[in-house]
């Protein structure tokens, strides 16, 4: 009897022992009331039941270890369990994984299904994040009869494949959660659409909101930054005669996690975590701002991001309704003004760095040069457009389009090397180059007088100011108005010779960084990028402002840097960031009480009514929203970013503007479609803001 005891007290110690690994063999269960679960070799991931937000249903699924709120996979996302009497176990009779419910019936199994009690079968979970089911009596044991990575629920993670695997049938894409505590499917998928060339497509049913572009051998022509050569991601594009699929890993010297998720509401979104961090930051969302919407401009339209208007008609193309465009309803889209036939002289126009059309009409032939291209589009009555399918060294293949071309989007930043060639008549293109060398005749003429006007404004600007040389140089350093300057060597010590370690973050602007000056003062610094589209004219206008507030709720500016051709802004640091990183995310949202945002709301309402009403000036900020709120070690709100407000003198209530700037979702409607703002343009960015701060939902 003592030996019977001892045997199983051993076999009890054994088996708790083995739960401590990330194998579950066909004697073991993960049952939900004894809180079991399965922990992959370096306990990065865990496997186990979870109730998601206020949810009172179970599922089985995957998580990171290091921060369990993030959920990668769940099995029984459409069947959750009632109670907590849920089991996994791996099936005798048919050697797969079943979830079994409180009265023992399965309402989730693994689907792999195969004969025969001999075999060895285990479930591992891998520190991939995938969960396998293999025998351990095969000869290959990296060969699985089910993994988890097969089946993706809302999230891709490094090594997972999204596309189709002809040999099985297995076609793998993501699906939204229905809501934030309801992880069953929701309306949202994100799939790799294969026919012709893949391309990311999201789509809500069966209506397309957004496209990556078509891959051209180094990117997605649509995402700029999806290249095949990036710094920090890996991506891979594969098509053969077993499987079509896209997969993205981190570069390997370094160190953070990554995953794409699908979340709720129907955006794309990459994250990352650095090593020994709990908080994941977001890389980039799609769709983010107007041009990434599938089909904005309608069909033979062009979106500019950057344009007055954003939507323009191709060229060779004319709104089907004036009337319509001119109120921005964009849905009837552009038609040729001279339709094609076999009668009429063709050529073709370029246009360059583009998002190429959405695959609807086409014809892709891998092995035909360029030149081949244009000589069988031409050729080819119906034939609309062409364009290069392969951009990268050799360039080959030919991509054509028949009928309309949607979808298209111009970039303006390097490496936007896709090109498309649209062919019109022989007579348009005559009179496009007339109006284009009248264009640029004028441009010269007009120049000319101007650059001789200023030469003789500025002789005469020297013979008159040449005595107050001195006077001069002095005024255009104090282009800083009264604030200490920063010596530039000071600041480059103090971040580290700007290094990307010490990077806050980016932004219009160009790159914030952390640094520590010699007195041991902790400050924020705003450097001017290179690249930025905000320039000279941003940075005095901040300069101007900040110099002339002070509220506490307003950031504080200590100086500047001017040297050369750096320009930075020298900024208190605030410990806490802005404030998405606290409303947006779960998790992080929960740090912050109600009375913290009460606070927070109040400290931003008497920011900007110090900016409207009580400072000597009425500004309007024009770019309020959540990462633009500084919070400091008291979670006191600073309202941030001056480089965009305008100052309103005298009775002036409000104003018209072409260059509509800001972040599309706190616009007010009439400044965003007519350019007019006032006072109530920040309130109803003030607006958005509460609702954000209340709800925890992006707008």
């Amino acid at each position: 009897m003592e030996i019977r005891y001892l045997f199983f007290f051993f076999f009890y110690a054994v088996m708790k022992i083995c739960f401590a690994t990330n194998t579950l063999t066909s004697y073991q269960s993960i049952i939900d009331h004894d809180n079991t679960t399965l922990s992959s070799s370096e306990n990065i991931f865990e496997l186990g039941f979870f109730s998601p937000g206020d949810s009172k249903y179970r599922y089985l699924g995957i998580w990171y270890k290091r921060t369990p709120d993030v959920i990668v996979w769940v099995a029984n996302r459409n069947n959750p369990l009632a109670d907590y009497f849920g089991e996994l176990r791996i099936s005798n009779k048919s050697n797969q994984l079943v979830l079994l419910n409180s009265s023992k019936i399965i309402i989730w199994s693994s689907n792999s299904w195969s004969e025969g009690t001999e075999k060895n079968i285990v479930a591992q979970l891998l520190d991939s994040g995938n969960l396998v089911l293999k025998d351990m009596n095969s000869m290959n044991s990296e060969q699985y009869l089910w993994q988890s990575f097969d089946f993706p629920t809302d999230t891709q993670l490094p090594g997972m494949k999204l596309g189709w695997d002809s040999k099985s049938g297995l076609n793998r894409y993501l699906t939204s959660w229905k809501s934030a505590d309801n992880p069953s499917e929701g309306g949202f998928t994100y799939r790799m659409a294969t026919y012709g060339i893949p391309q990311g497509v999201l789509a809500e049913g069966s209506i397309i909101k957004f496209r990556t572009g078509e891959w051209n051998g180094v990117r997605f022509s649509g995402v700029q930054l999806l290249t095949s050569n990036n710094n920090t991601l890996n991506f891979t594009v594969s098509i053969n005669e077993n499987e079509s699929y896209y997969l993205c890993e981190p570069a390997a010297n370094l160190r953070f996690t990554a995953r794409l998720t699908l979340n709720h509401s129907g955006i794309l979104e990459r994250l990352v975590l650095e090593d020994r961090s709990t908080q994941w930051s977001i890389m980039y969302s799609r769709p983010y701002e107007p041009c990434d919407t599938y089909g904005y401009c309608g069909v033979n339209g062009i979106c500019k991001i950057n344009g007055d208007p954003i939507c323009d008609c191709l060229e060779g193309f004319t709104p089907r309704s004036q009337r319509c465009w001119d109120v921005l309803n964009l849905s009837k889209g552009c038609k040729r003004k001279t339709p094609l036939n076999c009668q009429t002289k063709y050529g073709f126009v370029k246009v360059a760095g583009v998002k190429l059309p959405n695959l609807l009409n086409f014809r892709l032939d891998k092995n035909m040069s360029l030149e081949e291209c244009e000589l069988s589009c031409l050729k080819n009555c119906s034939c609309s457009a062409y364009a290069r399918s392969d951009i990268r060294h050799g360039r080959s293949g030919c991509l054509m389009w028949f009928d309309n071309l949607i979808d298209v989007r111009v970039f303006s930043v390097k490496g936007s090397d896709q090109d498309l060639y649209i062919k019109l008549s022989a007579s348009e293109i005559k009179s496009t180059r007339v109006a284009k060398r009248r264009k640029t005749l004028k441009v010269i003429v007009i120049g000319s007088v101007i650059t001789s006007l200023c030469v003789l404004a500025l002789v005469l600007w020297c013979i008159i100011q040449r005595p107050r040389k001195l006077k001069v140089r002095a005024q255009r350093i104090d282009e800083c108005i009264k604030l200490p300057l920063f010596d530039l060597a000071e600041i480059s010590a103090a971040t580290n010779n700007f290094s990307p370690e010490n990077i806050l973050g980016v932004g219009g602007f160009g790159p914030v960084y952390k640094g520590n000056l010699s007195t041991g003062l902790e400050i924020a610094v705003k450097r001017l990028s290179k690249e930025s589209q905000q320039g000279a004219k941003e940075f005095k206008n901040e300069v101007d402002l900040i110099a002339k507030l002070q509220h506490k709720n307003l950031v504080a500016l200590l100086g500047c840097c001017i040297q050369g051709d750096d320009r930075m802004l020298i900024y208190e640091y605030l410990p806490n960031k802005s404030l998405d990183y606290f409303i947006f995310e779960r998790q992080k949202s929960s740090w912050i009480s109600w009375e913290n945002s009460f606070d927070i709301v109040i400290g931003i309402a008497k920011g900007l009514m110090y900016l409207h009403h009580d400072s000597k000036l009425q500004i309007i900020h024009r770019d309020l929203k959540a990462g633009n709120i500084l919070l400091d070690s008291n979670m006191t709100p600073k309202i941030s970013d001056f480089g965009l407000a305008r100052i309103f003198e005298g009775d002036e209530r409000e104003t018209t503007t072409r260059r509509v700037v800001g972040t599309y979702g706190y616009m007010s409607p009439e400044y965003a479609v007519d350019g007019i703002f006032s006072v109530k343009s920040d309130v109803f960015s003030f607006g958005v803001l509460l609702l954000e701060i209340v709800s925890g939902e992006k707008n």
